[in-house]
């Protein structure tokens, strides 16, 4: 299943690189649109298996890990939760700006790709996929109201917290009293790391 989801991943980004190379990232964004509706149903597997930030971001993780590069909790000034927001609304004002008065099609895409590498060299990725990357507030805006997604057998559970380290969304929380692993929908994009770490095969792509 590893193999499986690096090929769909691979293949994503080398469509994203060749729309890109051909001056057709409006067909990408089209593509994200469409994800959108599915996340309504499927939940965000856009940002697990699609999108090419993704992808790069998970090279970088090991990158920074083999070269032991301190990585920091988020700034202060990101927790408040809206600056993905006003990025999002920043992004679609530059484009529409740069395409009605400079007739050019800016390749906004390019400019997060280099943005989410950068920051994931220094911080986790959970950093820049929940509190920065504007297309991943829309995600999970969808994504919480998905009627599929990965959920916690509770009778199962043994609240070990493998899941909760393992997940680099922070979807994962092991609380109450009794101490069981919660999966929010909103973060999650439906990867298998939790699944396939889980002693007591307590975690299941099902319905809501």
């Amino acid at each position: 299943m590893k193999y499986i989801t690096n090929i769909i991943r691979i293949l994503f980004f080398a469509l994203f690189l060749f729309l890109l190379a051909n001056g057709k990232v409006m067909l990408w964004l089209a593509l994200f649109v469409v994800s959108l509706f599915l996340a309504l149903i499927f939940g965000r597997i856009y940002c697990g298996y699609v999108c090419p930030m993704n992808t790069l971001m998970i090279l970088t993780q090991w990158l920074s890990k083999k070269l032991k590069i301190k990585t920091l909790s988020a700034p202060r000034w990101l927790k408040n939760g809206y600056f993905s927001w006003i990025i999002l609304v920043i992004s679609v004002a530059t484009m529409l700006i740069s395409k009605k008065l400079f007739h050019i099609n800016l390749p906004i895409m390019l400019f997060w790709l280099i943005i989410s590498v950068l920051f994931t060299l220094r911080y986790k990725p959970s950093v820049f996929h929940n509190l920065i990357c504007p297309f991943g507030a829309l995600q999970r805006t969808f994504g919480k109201l998905t009627l599929f997604s990965k959920s916690v057998n509770k009778d199962l559970c043994i609240g070990c917290r493998l899941c909760e380290n393992v997940c680099t969304m922070d979807a994962i929380s092991v609380i109450g009293k009794d101490k069981k692993a919660v999966i929010n929908p909103a973060l999650c994009y439906q990867c298998n790391s939790c699944q396939k770490i889980c002693p007591k095969s307590a975690i299941h792509y099902r319905k809501k």
